[in-house]
Order: structure tokens, then C-alpha cells, then sequence
């Protein structure tokens, strides 16, 4: 057989049993770029009712283990596509995170998911399976890790904030809420990713929401349970790693990897690029200029689009930026309908942005700033009704958008600081006659404000703490590496779980948003290869501990295997160009949407229904004339 074709003979002679050296076809193939080119779609395996959110194969990579949108548990056979079990988890929410025990005969697995809890489950004594909970986080738990060849110990992760390590041989289950015996480290900001270093276990690496990668030695941590617990936020740092662009910024790490060696860490960013670097590298500049840096003002860009929860039509391969479905003229009642809502939209957010900008300056010159007015169509409204205070500018735009009898929501106290300010809006007792609103989106609006207040209350808080963590890891000269390579091309915006891992030596992989897998060169940055592996998105890739096969799922609900099966290598070059100039551009688009659900649209068509009406009763002209605009 020609040269060419061996791998198709080695691959066959493995399905055959003929050859006895385990991992020689990983060893022979998986750093070749002919391996990664002749991948190709061997099974798909259609186990589940629902997104396909983590999967993971058992140390000897005969069992594939998959938790999903269902609920569900399951542990397939992917040679046979047979499925070995399938357990309800009794989860209340999305599974994102699924693993084995190691050392447990794949016995136990522990979940979580985004209703906080955490299950550890004996699979064994089904079907009357034992099954305990951990209620301990608050917020969605985004990940499970194991230690390598231990079998009693477990860490989590989530929006709380806190790293959590569990022992069952201390306890396996607390029903407690918010429960601090087992926290490990309170990052005080959500924390979506974490990795343990396979040549140094004792090296965890997290992904916070503040766009940083940081690394602690678990050897300096521990918990109130063991008796050693340390609330300091620098206690065991070692290191700290962010893009320099990203800094002040947040961007989630939704994926973390360590090379096999342990020498190098993947970091993958949400509206953002993926990147390498060294944990032993010290060459960044100090974190003194990092928080100078930090403190300017990087301003969020302005909302300019509308997406429904759920509405995935912005993902695949056959989606396509805005700007090249105008160019061809792709356009539908529903995509008009949401351009309107969003326009409607980004001019408030607007108007509220350039208002927080002339009351800085404002501020600075020791001028007062003038007052700010909402104006909503109501019925009558009792003259009871309070007004709410805050500070800003002048709002004029919006009048325009309502007709009748129009009612006015003051916002007053131009000399309150920004703390004042957010902290009275949430004493204030405001009385809003709902039932008599026709307008809906006014009482949208003041939650929005009150939400607003709150999360600038805590960004008050969070960064005072991140300054004196700042100045605590200054003292400890920790390291700040930077990034050696980064991966583009993909996009990584929708989900909060997108996975990017090293394959072999050689080789980079993640899943985007486009449906395809991404395969680089590790050592260049160069595309090697394109997979288009999902109809939505690709969130999961987890190759085999040591054969040439590879795993993947996403928003479809089936689980599919790659194996290097074509019989001559191919990459599609001009493909893989469009994709990216494609994705670039879809991530830009991203920047600026905001996700929103069902009630807010119905909310936002009754407002544009009224508004329409009042026009037609006032000036037929004038709404014939201004209907698409508005």
C-alpha cells in the first residue's frame, strides 16, 4: 500500500486488533498535519433531548460521558454507539460540567449545573442509583475538576465567585445555602474556567470575569473544613496573566488548557481571540502600570441591536454579518421588527452614555449639570405618583416617541456623587400605577435603571477590592507572562462554555460560533484545518486520551467522532478565508447586541403599537411618514 494511504492501514489493523502497541498510532499521527487534514465525520451519536453542553471520556477512552440541556447523564459506548447508561440527574437546570471519578472503576461522576448544586452519583447500583448534593455555590457552576489519580477529591467553580474543593471522605453532601466550609478561593468575581497543570497538580489555573488568568499553588490554600483557611484574595497567587488590550475590560475566560508537558497554557476569551503563554515567563510590564492603565475610562460601545433569547439564527455556517444580507438584499418582517426595536433602543442608551459622560466633564469643571427626563405615554396618573432622582443631562430625543398625555419621570440632584446617587435610587419609594400604563417600556426602563444603580453599587465595591488585591500581589512580585501566540478566526460570543484545547504536540483546536471547528498550528498560528461539525454552534471538543479521535457537541443534540478517515489530506483554504473574514465581522455585531427575552419584546411591540396609534389619531401623515424610522 502506497505511503500515503498508511494511516487508512494502521487505523484498520487497530479496528482489527492487530496491533498490540496502544498508543503508537496517537504517537505516530496526532502531531502530523496529515492526521488533522484527513479528519473526517466517523459517527454521530444521538443520545440526548437537548444541547449537548459538556462530554468527557473516562482515562482508558473506552466511555464517553455527556451531560445536556435534558438533564440527562449518559455513558455511551462510541465504538458501538450503544449507550451503557442513561440516568436522570435530577438537575433543575442546564448540565454544563460532567465528570468521572478517577480511580472509582467509572463508577462516580460528579455534575453541576446552572441551578447551583452540584451531584455526586454512584452509576453502579442503578437503577436505584445513589445520588448526593452539594447546594453549597449561588449562580450557575460552570465547571468540575478532578485531581489526577484521586478519587475522593473535587473543585468547583461559578458566578459566585468562589473556587470550592471538596473531600468525601470529610462529607459527600451539605444542604446548606452559600455554605462556606469547603471555599477554596473567593475570587469576588465569577470565576468560568479552571485547568490543573498535568505535570505540577498542585498549580490551578482560573479564568476570571475580569479578563484574567490567574494561577495559585492549592499547596498554600485551604479550606474552613481542613482548618486552614486564608479570606486574603492574593493568598497562593503565583501568577496573573491579561492581554494588555483587555485590561479594565471584561471579558470571561471560558476555556482553560494545559499542555501535556504543563509547560504552556491555552486561554480562550469570550468577544475576543485565543492565547498562549508560559507561566514561567515574567516579562509583562509591573502591575503598578496594569492598575494605572486600568483606571482610564474604556468606553462600552453603544447598543445597536436586539436579539431574542434562544434566537440562534446569528450562528452556523450558513449565518451571515448584517451588512452582507443588506448587500444582498436578505431581509424578513422579523429582522425589520427587531432593527426597529433596536433602533428605538440604542438611541435611550445613547442619550444615557453621552449623559454619563457630560456629567463627568461637567463634574471636572465644576459646572452643574442640568436635569434629565423620560417621558412616557400613560393614562391618567394620579398626581400621588412619586418621581425617582438621579443625576444627569438633558434628554430631548425621546419625547418625540410618544404623543398624548405624556407624564414625566424627573431625574434631579445634580451635586450627588455617583455612590449617592446609585444608593438612593434603591431607597426611593416609587409607586407606579402598572394596570393604567399603556406603555410598558417606561416601567422597563426604570428597572433598567435600578439594575443599573445596583451593579454600579457593586463595580464600586469589586474594584476597591481589586485594588488592594493589586497592591497585596504587588508586594508578592507575582509573575505576569505574556501572551507568546494568538489563535483567530473563530468566534466565541453566544456561549459561555466554548472549549479550545491542545491536540498532540503540534496543534491548537476550539469550536466558534459559526458551527465549525478551528484547528491550528501551535507553534505558528496557522490554519490548518476547518470542520463544519455543528448546525448552531460547537462548544465541546475533548480528543482521546490516546487515540487519533476526536469528540465534539454543541447546540445540535447528538455527540459526533472525528477519526482521520479520507484517504488523501484536503483543507479548503479559500473556505476557511471566508469564514474568518465572516466571523470578524459577526464578532463585531456581537459587541453591540444584547440579548433579550420574549417579555421584553411584547413589552416593546405594545409601546410601538401605541405609539403608532396615537400618531394616526393625531396626524395621519406624520405616522405613515415616521413608521420605519421609529
Amino acid at each position: 500500500m502506497p505511503r500515503t494511504s498508511k494511516l487508512i492501514w494502521d487505523l484498520r489493523d487497530r479496528s482489527l486488533g492487530l496491533d498490540e502497541r496502544t498508543n503508537f498510532v496517537r504517537a505516530g499521527y496526532t502531531g502530523t498535519r496529515e492526521f488533522v487534514q484527513r479528519l473526517k465525520l466517523e459517527s454521530s451519536l444521538t443520545v440526548h433531548g437537548g444541547c449537548v453542553n459538556t462530554i468527557c471520556w473516562n482515562d482508558t477512552g473506552e466511555y464517553l460521558l455527556s451531560g445536556s440541556d435534558d438533564t440527562n447523564l449518559v455513558i455511551t459506548n462510541p465504538y458501538t454507539r450503544k449507550v451503557l447508561v442513561a440516568a436522570p440527574s435530577q438537575h433543575r437546570s442546564n448540565i454544563y460540567s460532567a465528570k468521572f471519578m478517577p480511580e472509582s472503576c467509572d463508577h462516580w461522576i460528579v455534575s453541576s449545573a446552572g441551578d447551583g448544586n452540584i451531584h455526586y452519583t454512584n452509576i453502579s447500583r442503578s437503577p436505584d442509583i445513589t445520588r448526593y448534593k452539594f447546594t453549597c455555590h449561588h449562580g450557575t457552576v460552570y465547571k468540575i475538576l478532578t485531581v489526577p489519580n484521586d478519587p475522593y477529591t473535587f473543585l468547583s467553580c461559578g458566578e459566585d465567585g468562589t473556587v470550592r474543593w471538596f473531600d468525601v471522605r470529610l462529607k459527600r453532601e451539605c444542604s446548606k445555602s452559600r455554605c462556606k466550609e469547603d471555599i477554596l478561593i473567593n475570587c469576588r468575581r465569577a470565576v468560568s474556567s479552571m485547568a490543573i497543570s498535568p505535570a505540577e497538580p498542585y498549580c490551578l489555573a482560573l479564568g476570571c470575569s475580569d479578563s484574567s488568568v490567574r494561577i495559585y499553588d492549592r499547596r498554600m490554600l485551604g479550606t474552613i473544613t481542613t482548618g486552614s483557611f486564608s479570606s486574603g484574595g492574593a493568598t497562593g497567587i503565583c501568577l496573573r496573566f491579561v492581554p494588555p488590550h483587555l485590561i479594565g475590560r471584561s471579558c470571561r475566560v471560558t476555556s482553560l488548557s494545559y499542555s501535556t508537558d504543563g509547560k504552556e497554557v491555552l486561554a480562550s476569551y469570550s468577544s475576543d481571540y485565543i492565547y498562549l503563554f508560559d507561566p514561567k515567563n515574567d516579562q509583562a510590564s509591573k502591575l503598578k502600570e496594569l492598575a494605572e492603565s486600568k483606571r482610564k475610562e474604556q468606553h462600552q460601545p453603544f447598543v445597536k441591536r436586539l436579539r431574542l433569547r434562544g434566537d440562534w439564527s446569528d450562528t452556523g455556517p450558513r449565518a451571515r454579518p448584517e451588512s452582507e444580507r443588506e448587500r444582498d438584499g436578505e431581509s424578513n418582517s422579523n429582522v425589520s421588527l427587531m432593527q426597529r426595536m433596536s433602533s428605538m433602543l440604542s438611541r435611550w442608551f445613547e442619550e444615557a452614555s453621552q449623559a454619563q459622560s457630560s456629567r463627568a466633564r461637567s463634574r471636572t469643571s465644576g459646572k452643574p449639570s442640568h436635569s434629565w427626563a423620560f417621558s412616557c405615554t400613560c393614562h391618567a396618573i394620579p398626581k400621588a405618583t412619586h418621581s425617582i432622582c438621579i443625576s444627569t443631562t438633558k434628554l430631548s430625543s425621546i419625547e418625540r416617541f410618544s404623543t398624548g398625555a405624556v407624564h414625566t419621570l424627573y431625574i434631579k440632584r445634580a451635586s450627588l456623587s455617583v455612590e449617592e446617587t446609585t444608593t438612593s435610587i434603591n431607597k426611593l419609594d416609587f409607586t407606579w400605577h402598572a394596570s393604567r400604563c399603556i406603555s410598558c417600556m417606561s416601567l422597563w426602563l426604570y428597572n433598567w435603571l435600578r439594575r443599573t444603580a445596583a451593579a454600579r453599587i457593586q463595580e464600586i465595591f469589586r474594584r476597591r477590592k481589586e485594588r488592594k488585591e493589586m497592591e497585596e500581589t504587588e508586594a508578592l512580585s507575582i509573575k505576569r507572562p505574556i501572551a507568546k501566540l494568538s489563535f483567530k478566526g473563530h468566534r466565541n460570543s453566544r456561549t459561555m462554555i466554548k472549549e479550545a484545547c491542545f491536540w498532540g504536540n503540534n496543534f491548537v483546536l476550539s469550536g466558534s460560533d459559526c458551527g465549525h471547528i478551528f484547528i491550528w498550528d501551535r507553534h505558528t498560528g496557522e490554519h490548518v484545518m476547518l470542520l463544519e461539525a455543528d448546525n448552531h454552534v460547537v462548544n465541546c471538543l475533548q480528543p482521546h486520551p490516546y487515540e487519533p479521535l476526536l469528540a465534539s457537541s454543541g447546540i445540535d443534540y447528538d455527540i459526533k467522532i472525528w477519526s482521520p478517515m479520507e484517504e488523501f489530506p484536503s483543507f479548503d483554504r479559500v473556505l476557511t478565508e471566508e469564514v474568518i473574514v465572516r466571523n470578524e465581522l459577526m464578532l463585531e455585531e456581537n459587541r453591540t447586541t444584547i440579548t433579550v427575552p420574549a417579555s421584553f419584546m411584547l413589552r416593546m411591540l405594545a409601546s410601538l403599537s401605541h405609539i403608532r396609534a396615537d400618531r394616526f389619531e393625531g396626524d395621519p401623515s406624520e405616522g405613515s411618514g415616521q413608521e420605519n424610522e421609529d
